[in-house]
């Protein structure tokens, strides 16, 4: 019953069928083949037959051939050797694929379709905004209609209201952005971007609404009672949460919209970066974080980097001047960011010579400053130091630029020769008697350099020429080169080589045979008394210089020849020293011949000795004679000696006049004063004949004799008369030496001189004495003074009145001046005030004396007296009189001469002479104490003055004559009264002309020049001014001080304030001011002619360009103070007008120009502007002459354009500074001026022939652009046409640019000028008035990208392409072009693919439409069925795919997997579809690249071979379990042995686990749990996968391993996970 019963269940049981899984594709698509890797069983197969032999020996398969080792390789090898075999087989693959084509279905048309708008009540618009804002509803809900009404601002609230996400929301904008635009898209102006535009506008108002709410209190107004309520968004929590959320809001949403070219970029980074330059400083805080983010686009283009550098830097500077400095922290670090990125990234956008003059220091601080933050890290140091010196160099470069565009630079020097030689004239005219000669680097220590004959050449003309004064520079010259001779001599003698003797002497001679100045007539005197110094020093060989002569034939060298040479001068007047006979008889013969027994030099002779022993009877007859007291007597007396050669001088004074005085000398022991009377006579000879040499050895032997100290006054006056000349024959030491032992003579004989002491320290300046010696001095100094001033403890007050000194007018005793003076001496010479007291009782006594004496004579007498007795009180004073005397003038003494009448002025003139003569005053103490307040007190005196101060000004003027100017006797009636006293006030002279008071005298003149044109002063004074002003500048000894102190004289007619007209009206004080500074420089003194031009020779001549630059800079600026005044304006600019005119004229040499401009720097900005516009009309006039061809007319007035260009660069210079300072340019003139540089460079275009810029024409190029480099530099304003001309120029400077930059005509010079005057015209070009849009990119070249040439170096095209309009943003449709195929098949490229960003919408899916009804196993069926149902496409997208060549392969691509899991189901399904064509290196690569852990989203069934914990996994859909792959592939990369516990310890670990250890892994693959009996039973790999670093390396092992599998997989059933990982064997 129980069996009955199974078989009854049995038979209701239905049959079993194995089916494969769902996941396995078929073997065939069409042929029924079965599946890969699956075999079922079958009723009635082979394996089921019971026969015997199968049950013996087991089911056997036949063998498919008759002998096992037949094979069928000779056959297929035999047929694929055959010639068509290949044909054969590639018409039959062309068949598969024609057929294959031709069974595929065609892409169906585009489904897509916008989703309409449609008009919905509130409710229902918020509740589909609602379920918009809620993620769990599903976008395709919306696909159909959108709600139509919110536009704008309102449309972005309400998104931001109902905190709709971002990508939703952007899917929503962008189908509303479609639907308005869809009315737009048939027309054929419609551009699909053109909505980009207006919804960037929409978005930028949206947020510059929102900016606009951070608004910032404005300043209190005075005088304005206005109340104002201020809105404080950000300060209240409430409002600036909701603020802050609107605003990230809209962020969020731009940022999809920047990404998505949803809004134009061109559009919002513009407003971006106005916004940044309008901002204030609370809006700066947003705007520089956004700027932040989107400043790597805005680096790519100038248009945009530019002003916002601007930006920055003003935001900065502004936060750096703020009080809210402090809370800016971090906008201060972003702006400073932003100015370094823009540094690094394009550095041209402060390339802008205007902005850098008003920000190079704010830059310059930021750029410098270490504010860049890097992480810590070695790599990170080494970048961070690169980008530094990036930075660094950049800077550097952009200042180059800047500094070059604004022109100030130095200037340099187009000669370096003529620049030198002002330098050296500058030098040499600075030597004075406190000189080293020895420390002035005159010459190049090798001979060899060029600079050695130019120096040399200038040295010997500037000691003989008539342009400098001093009869010290023969001197100074042969020192120099004596010493350079020297030291040459010294480093020749320790390198062993020959010494420049010849070469000295060959210069020398070329000097005085080819020099202008040598040959001059009028200069032979001064020529031969420094070839006689050269020749007494042995620089120069008189001998060598005849045989030269000689040895060239030299014609005209005798007097008896007709001709006559210029050497038959130079060798009669040159001095011989030390000649031998020879040389004498040599001399003698070449200028007189052989026959001439007795020369016309030997009767000059003996007439010049018959006058010298006429005027010296004491050194000849022994008789004593008047001493000479007017030396202009004296001078007549010698005409034969000052008329003859220096060669008769110097020999007379030298062979006859030296000897019989130093026989005297010895043989006058008692009776040596007796010789001082001849020798100040010689002494005046010799200096009026420049035989310093003869007088030094004079002066010299008579200190030897001398035994007191009263008879060496007369030698130490002729020592401190000639200090400048005795230190340029460097003789210096040698005189301190001869002083010193006159000292140590008196001192041993108990006399000392303070003159001498003064003279000796006076000489030795720290340099020739000895420490010693010094040091002793000093002690006899100190010891002397305390001896003249005992220090008391009670000394003896000095009363007010001393009643003895106007006693003195009453004692008839002639020593009684002596007795006096010793009296008060002894009485008051411990008070320090003692002298102050006697001198001013002496004036005061000096005023009592015309009331006493009534006689003219009798006063001089008294005047004697009183001057004696006060030269005997300087001679107990340690310091002297003259300290004390002049504190008494400009103290009380101010009032006490001004009320002396003129016969007190006559007494006090006497006494002050007096102790002039006898060296107890000086004279620069009378000049300061009472001539230059007298002359100050003359200018400062209204109408009304008094006679008295007429009294004062005219005995002022008469004693400033008498000490500075008089070079003879007073007709006995003042001092001087004799020679000596003529050479004392010679010698107390020379102080006014040296430092430090010569700059006193000088400006005395314009004092002098004002007191002239004072018309409140009689016409005598006034003449006397006039005469005393005019003698004085033309003075020598005033104009060698000059020559030494030019800046002293430029500074003090420049600031003068006597010079200044009191009368605006009135130039006459100005033309005076210049006419007395030409006379100082010893120019022409005409003032009719003040303006015009001065000789060209003296402008290009060393000696006198800096005395021209000094007088043209004086009539330029007091040309500037009469242009301040409307009266005089008009004259002033005439006269201005006439000087540019001269200059500019007369400009035509870079020397001239560069000099030129020299002179007229530092005018005013009025003159300096007039002179810039002058200089812009001349030169447009000069370039509108400009011929198309290159020839020397075109060369010629280029040259001319650019020295003009140079006088203006020095003019403008000043002006440079600041833009405040920056000077005007007219608008008419500035127009002309750009339109003649556009007419240049047209005529010039033609020399662009084929491409090729001319390298002719290069430079006139580069000058061009300079020029218009310069006129954009000042202030201007734009008229229409110049404004239209720069545009034009624009354009064809950038086409320049581009001829410049390419390989075939690169320049490196012309192209960085060229790209440089380009950032400068698109900076300065003004914004259209009438625009009411900032458009940065409005004067840059619209230039397609393809048409910039790539053959120029890579920098170069970078940064010219930074200056292109950005036609198209970059986007995803960027380099994509729309193709054909043609009849034969080659691909055409058409048009390129638009960007359609609002066209393009999401696509969003469809929803899974199944029928419930249909069950999965009928479903799989059918796509069995029907393969190419499969696979089927649709064309649902917003982009059709017939854009993108779409067809049909018949060849799946399976589901993107981007999880693990999903990666390991791909690799079963490769196993099984492409294991034929994966070798095993690709599939190793593929399954050791695979994590180790299991995903937690892999199938339960897979998982639980991985993990025991997956058999309590949820139960998965039927979808998935037919989706698992039982491959044996997935796991073969991670386990080892395939063992729970190992895989458990593994899932805890590191994911980078298998790289962190060492050892190898061996994986067995067929060990592992499978379901395939295809694969069960074979034999697997075994590979190893080491622990490796790097993902390249793989290491597989060779070689079959047999192991058994131990892990069965067992089948799971319909819809439960499986339950346990291992299984038992399915039955067969």
């Amino acid at each position: 019953m129980r069996e009955k019963k199974d078989g009854q269940q049995a038979s209701d049981l239905p049959v079993y069928e194995s089916h494969p899984p769902g996941w396995l594709p078929k073997i065939h698509g069409s042929a029924d083949l079965g599946y890969a890797g699956f075999h079922p069983p079958r009723p009635g197969q082979d394996e089921d037959a019971l026969s015997e032999p199968n049950v013996k020996n087991g089911y056997i398969l036949a063998q498919a051939v008759s002998v096992e080792t037949f094979s069928v390789q000779a056959l297929i090898n035999e047929s694929l050797n055959m010639p068509e075999s290949l044909t054969k087989l590639e018409q039959l693959m062309n068949e598969v694929f024609l057929h294959r084509a031709d069974r595929m279905p065609a892409i169906p048309p585009s489904t897509f379709k916008i989703p309409t708008r449609v008009t919905l009540n509130d409710a229902k618009r918020q509740a589909w905004f609602a379920d918009l804002a809620n993620p769990e509803v599903p976008l395709h809900r919306f696909g159909r209609s959108v709600p139509h009404g919110a536009k704008g601002h309102d449309l972005l609230d309400l998104l931001h209201t109902n905190n709709v996400a971002i990508p939703r929301a952007v899917w929503f904008l962008r189908v509303f952005g479609a639907n308005e635009t869809a009315g737009l898209r048939n027309k054929p102006t419609f551009v699909p971007t053109q909505y980009s535009i207006d919804w960037a506008n929409v978005v930028t108002g949206y947020m510059k609404k929102q900016l606009s709410d951070i608004a910032l209190p404005s300043a209190p107004r005075p005088g304005l009672n206005i109340k104002q309520t201020f809105k404080r968004v950000l300060a209240d929590a409430d409002s600036r949460e909701k603020w802050m959320s609107r605003f990230t809001y809209c962020l969020r949403l731009l940022r999809t919209f920047y990404t998505e070219d949803l809004v134009d970029h061109r559009t919002f980074l513009t407003w971006l970066v106005q916004q940044m330059s309008t901002c204030n400083l609370a809006q700066a805080g947003f705007l520089t974080r956004l700027t932040d983010e989107y400043a790597n686009d805005i680096l790519t283009n100038r248009a945009l980097a530019r002003p916002l550098a601007e930006a920055c830097l003003a935001k900065l500077f502004e936060i750096c001047t703020t009080p809210a400095h402090e809370f800016l922290k971090d906008t201060e670090d972003i702006l400073k960011v932003l100015i370094q990125r823009i540094c690094l990234a394009l550095p041209d956008a402060f390339v802008s010579p205007k902005m850098w003059s008003v920000y190079s220091q704010l830059l310059d601080g930021v750029i410098s400053a270490n504010d860049m933050n890097f992480p810590a890290h070695h790599c990170m140091d080494q970048n961070s130091r690169d980008l530094r010196r990036s930075l660094s160099d950049n800077l550097l470069d952009v200042k180059r630029k800047n500094e070059a565009m604004l022109f100030r630079g130095p200037i340099a020097q187009v000669s370096a020769r003529l620049g030198a030689a002002v330098v050296d004239v500058k030098l040499l005219n600075s030597i004075s008697g406190n000189t080293d000669m020895s420390a002035i680097p005159f010459f190049p220590a090798n001979t060899n350099d060029a600079s050695f004959k130019e120096k040399l050449d200038m040295l010997l003309t500037w000691s003989v020429t008539s342009l400098q004064y001093g009869d010290h520079r023969p001197f100074a010259a042969v020192t120099l080169i004596r010493l350079w001779r020297d030291r040459a001599h010294d480093r020749a003698s320790r390198r062993g080589v020959a010494t420049p003797s010849e070469f000295l002497q060959d210069q020398l001679f070329d000097w005085l045979d080819v020099s202008e100045v040598a040959g001059e007539a009028a200069n032979i005197r001064d020529v031969a008394l420094l070839y006689g110094k050269l020749v007494k020093h042995e620089v120069f060989s008189y001998a060598s210089y005849i045989q030269r002569l000689i040895a060239r034939g030299e014609i005209g060298l005798s007097y008896t020849e007709g001709s006559q040479s210029r050497h038959q001068l130079f060798l009669s007047w040159i001095p011989l020293f030390n000649a031998t006979s020879s040389l004498t008889n040599q001399r003698k013969v070449i200028l007189h011949g052989p026959r001439a027994r007795e020369t016309p030099e030997d009767a000059i002779e003996r007439e010049i000795r018959k006058e010298i022993r006429v005027v010296l009877p004491d050194l000849f007859e022994g008789t004593s004679a008047s001493p000479w007291i007017s030396t202009k007597s004296l001078f007549e007396q010698c005409q034969t000696l000052i008329n003859a050669t220096r060669f008769e001088q110097v020999r007379t004074f030298r062979q006859w006049l030296l000897p019989v005085f130093k026989k005297r000398l010895s043989r006058a022991e008692g009776n040596f004063p007796s010789l001082f009377t001849p020798y100040l006579v010689a002494v005046e000879l010799m200096s009026l004949t420049k035989c310093f040499h003869s007088m030094l050895d004079l002066t010299l032997a008579m200190l030897e004799q001398c035994t007191d100290a009263e008879s060496t006054s007369s030698l130490l006056g002729t020592f401190d008369r000639y200090l400048t000349i005795w230190n340029c024959m460097d003789v210096m030491r040698t005189i301190v030496k001869s002083l010193d032992d006159l000292h140590q003579v008196l001192k041993h004989r108990g006399a000392q001189s303070r003159p001498l002491l003064t003279l000796l320290m006076k000489f030795d300046n720290g340099r020739y004495l000895g420490e010693a010696s010094r040091s002793r001095i000093c002690s006899d100094i100190t010891a002397f003074t305390l001896a003249l001033r005992p220090i008391l403890d009670r000394p003896e007050i000095v009363p007010e009145v001393l009643p003895e000194i106007l006693l003195l007018v009453g004692d008839p005793e002639d020593n009684a001046p002596s007795i006096l003076a010793n009296s008060l001496w002894i009485k008051y010479r411990a008070s320090p005030d003692w002298a102050w007291r006697v001198w001013d009782n002496t004036v005061a006594s000096l005023r009592q004396i015309p009331s006493i004496a009534p006689g003219s004579e009798a006063r001089r007498t008294h005047a004697l007296r009183y001057g004696a007795f006060l030269w005997r009180v300087d001679q107990h004073l340690p310091n002297g009189l003259d300290c004390d005397v002049l504190q008494w003038f400009l103290g009380p003494g101010k009032n006490e001469v001004m009320a002396l009448n003129a016969d007190a002025w006559d007494i006090l003139k006497t006494v002050l002479l007096f102790l002039v003569v006898h060296g107890s005053l000086s004279i620069t103490t009378i000049l300061q104490g009472l001539v230059y307040p007298a002359w100050k007190l003359g200018t400062t005196e209204g109408t009304g003055q008094s006679s008295l101060s007429e009294t004062y000004l005219s005995a002022a003027n008469k004693l400033t004559s008498l000490l500075l100017l008089q070079d003879d006797d007073s007709n006995n009636t003042i001092p001087p009264f004799d020679l000596a006293e003529v050479q004392a006030i010679r010698t107390r002279r020379q102080a006014a002309y040296d430092e430090p008071h010569f700059a006193l005298l000088v400006g005395s003149i314009p004092m002098l020049i004002s007191l002239e044109n004072n018309g409140e002063l009689n016409e005598i004074l006034r003449a006397e001014f006039t005469t005393l002003r005019c003698r004085i500048c033309q003075d020598s000894g005033f104009r060698q001080g000059a020559y030494r102190n030019l800046d002293v004289v430029r500074e003090t007619f420049e600031n003068s304030p006597y010079l200044i007209d009191q009368d605006p009206t009135s130039e006459n004080l100005s033309q005076k001011a210049i006419t007395g500074l030409r006379m100082i420089l010893g120019d022409s003194t005409d003032e009719a002619n003040i303006y015009d031009w001065p000789e060209v020779t003296c402008i290009l001549s060393p000696w006198k360009i800096a005395a021209t630059t000094i007088q043209m800079q004086l009539q330029v600026k007091k040309l500037g103070r009469t242009l301040s005044h409307e009266s005089t304006a008009v004259s002033a600019a005439a006269n201005l007008n006439k000087l540019t005119s001269m200059l500019f004229h007369h400009t035509r040499t870079a020397e001239e120009a560069y000099y030129v401009g020299e002179m007229a720097r530092g005018a005013d900005s009025a003159v300096a502007a007039r002179f810039l516009n002058n200089g812009f009309q001349y030169m447009a006039n000069y370039l509108s002459g400009l011929q198309s061809s290159i020839d020397s007319s075109s060369n010629e007035c280029i040259q001319r354009v650019g020295e003009l260009l140079r006088v203006l660069i020095h003019v403008s210079q000043p002006f440079r500074n600041s833009p405040a300072d920056f000077l005007t340019a007219e608008s008419g003139v500035l127009e002309a001026f750009i339109c003649a540089i556009d007419g240049g460079f047209r005529k010039m275009e033609i020399h662009l022939q084929n491409g090729t810029l001319a390298s002719a024409s290069t430079d006139n190029f580069i000058l061009l652009s300079r020029l218009l480099q310069f006129a954009l530099s000042f202030k201007h304003s734009w008229t229409p046409k110049a404004k239209d001309t720069c545009v034009s120029l624009s354009s064809l400077l950038f086409h320049f640019a581009l001829q410049s930059a390419t390989e075939d005509n690169l320049s490196m010079t012309a192209y960085p000028i060229f790209i440089d005057t380009l950032f400068v015209l698109y900076d300065e070009l003004p914004n259209d008035s009438k625009s009411i849009t900032f458009d940065p990119y409005r004067y840059y070249p619209n230039v397609s990208v393809d048409a910039i040439p790539l053959d120029m170096p890579p920098e170069y095209h970078q940064q010219i392409l930074s200056l292109l309009v950005p036609s198209t943003s970059p986007s995803v449709v960027t380099n994509l072009q729309n193709t054909t195929h043609d009849a034969e098949g080659n691909l055409v490229f058409g048009s390129a693919v638009v960007n359609k960003p609002w066209e393009w919408i999401e696509n969003l899916g469809e929803p899974t439409v199944t029928d419930p009804k249909e069950d999965e196993r009928s479903r799989e069926e059918r796509a069995r069925e029907h393969p190419h149902l499969k696979y089927l496409v649709k064309n649902s997208s917003s982009i059709s795919l017939e854009n993108f060549g779409t067809r049909h392969t018949s060849e799946g691509r399976k589901q993107s997997m981007q999880d693990d899991a999903a990666g390991q189901l791909e690799g079963c399904l490769r196993f099984f579809e492409d294991s034929v064509s994966e070798n095993i290196y690709i599939r190793d690569w593929r399954e050791t690249r695979w994590g180790a852990e299991p995903s937690p989203a892999l199938p339960g069934r897979i998982r639980g071979d991985f993990d025991p914990e997956a058999a309590h996994a949820p139960e998965l859909s039927k979808t998935q379990m037919q989706r698992a792959s039982p491959t044996l592939s997935i796991i073969s990369h991670s386990s080892t042995q395939g063992t729970s516990s190992s895989l458990r310890q593994q899932h805890h670990q590191s994911p980078n686990s298998r790289h962190s250890g060492s050892t190898y892994e061996v994986i067995d693959v067929d060990s592992l749990p499978g379901t395939s009996s295809s694969v069960r039973g074979k034999e697997s790999m075994k590979r190893k996968v080491g622990t490796i670093s790097d993902d390249d390396e793989v290491e597989i092992i060779e070689g079959p391993v047999n192991i058994r599998s131990t892990h069965v997989a067992k089948k799971p059933k319909a819809a439960k996970a499986p339950t346990s990982t291992r299984g038992k064997a399915r039955k067969k």
